[in-house]
């Protein structure tokens, strides 16, 4: 069985980022005990690399925004969709969703699911 990914892409205020590892790390636990395989998070860093699309500018970052690129990896779709409802339901996750309290504008978070295509 191949695995299956969520993966998102999403601009971060360069002075929020210790806010957001702190809900970062506390969704990461919450989808590890709700049954995802691996919670990452990564900031960027050589985010300017000539001739190619930068994240950056995928996402309209500003000179003071960075970049987050994340992924969670389940057994399946079908276990991932079932994770997400678990997640959900999880009262912890009720305070970190209120848009007024994110740390990010997540309307210009790039979010997608992603079948197995190479693993080497």
């Amino acid at each position: 069985m191949s695995q299956y990914t969520d993966g998102f892409l999403l601009p971060l205020p360069k002075d929020k980022v210790e806010e957001y590892r702190a809900i970062s790390s506390k969704a990461g636990q919450i989808w590890k005990d709700c049954g995802a395989l691996e919670y990452r998070e990564w900031i960027g860093d050589d985010l300017q690399v000539e001739g190619q699309m930068p994240f950056p500018k995928a996402v309209s970052a500003s000179e003071n925004e960075t970049v987050v690129f994340a992924w969670i990896t389940y057994e399946s779709r079908e276990h991932r969709d079932a994770v997400n409802v678990k997640v959900m339901a999880d009262p912890r996750m009720a305070e970190m969703m209120a848009p007024s309290t994110c740390p990010f504008d997540y309307t210009r978070m790039y979010y997608g699911g992603f079948s197995n295509l190479v693993t080497a």
